[in-house]
């Protein structure tokens, strides 16, 4: 069974490539036909903001959603979901409002504070996910997906894991924290997708015999993704502190 696992990973995962390198191709051919395919690849504000608007829409109704649901089934599980959606919601629209007003990198000290305002609300974040998994590990609650979804649920967590460790690193460059903020988010998001892929696959391809089994990897796992959330929450703080500090004394000096 652990090897059936390991294999389905790595299966996944080069169908997950293979499908990226058609799309690059794809995207390649459109990229000289289409002119908002063109700014959408070149201007990074541009596929900030779609990006943004996108979440932010996104994260909305699935909030909305999962909120009405705990309300209608009584359930503390949809209803901690729903509060880890508010609060990536919150996050992008105080983001998207930065974005309206300037553009990325202009205004050095507001996106900083934006920057650690987010990692507070990280830091919130992380009590609801926290609350989760103690209801995955204790209450054996877990996503459940009809058919065949659980595939494109897996594909779906994947492309967002790969693309957010690959956008964190890559707009470091940009000397935005704002930028840099909403990679983040998307990390911390992409971490929740993973967890939830993995309680989903326990539950539909994992044996009714071994619970132990089903809580020690979820245990391990949720508890990963709660320090990595934990301390990007801690390092944006302490970073944007540290530099409105200095941006503060900077006058001063010169």
């Amino acid at each position: 069974a652990y090897l059936s696992y390991i294999l389905s990973a790595y299966t996944l995962a080069e169908i997950c490539l293979a499908a990226y390198k058609q799309a690059r191709k794809g995207i390649a051919v459109m990229e000289g036909k289409n002119e908002h395919v063109n700014r959408y690849l070149h201007d990074v504000s541009f596929r900030t903001h779609v990006s943004l608007y996108t979440s932010l829409a996104i994260n909305v109704v699935y909030a909305i959603a999962k909120f009405f649901s705990g309300i209608f089934y009584h359930s503390v599980w949809f209803g901690s979901i729903a509060v880890y959606y508010i609060c990536l919601a919150v996050m992008r629209f105080l983001l998207l409002r930065h974005a309206n007003r300037h553009a990325f990198g202009q205004d050095q000290a507001a996106e900083y504070r934006k920057y650690r305002l987010c990692g507070v609300v990280l830091m919130v974040l992380n009590l609801a996910l926290t609350g989760m998994v103690i209801l995955v590990v204790t209450k054996n609650h877990t996503y459940h997906y009809p058919g065949t979804m659980i595939y494109a649920m897996g594909a779906y967590a994947f492309y967002s894991m790969i693309t957010a460790v690959v956008n964190v690193v890559k707009f470091r460059k940009h000397n935005s924290p704002a930028l840099s903020a909403a990679k983040a988010i998307n990390l911390a998001s992409a971490l929740v997708s993973m967890l939830a892929l993995e309680t989903a696959m326990l539950s539909q391809f994992g044996s009714a015999d071994s619970p132990l089994f089903r809580r020690a990897m979820t245990s391990a796992t949720g508890g990963f993704v709660c320090l990595a959330v934990l301390g990007m929450a801690v390092y944006m703080i302490v970073r944007s502190t540290r530099k409105l500090r200095e941006l503060k004394e900077s006058p001063a000096v010169q």
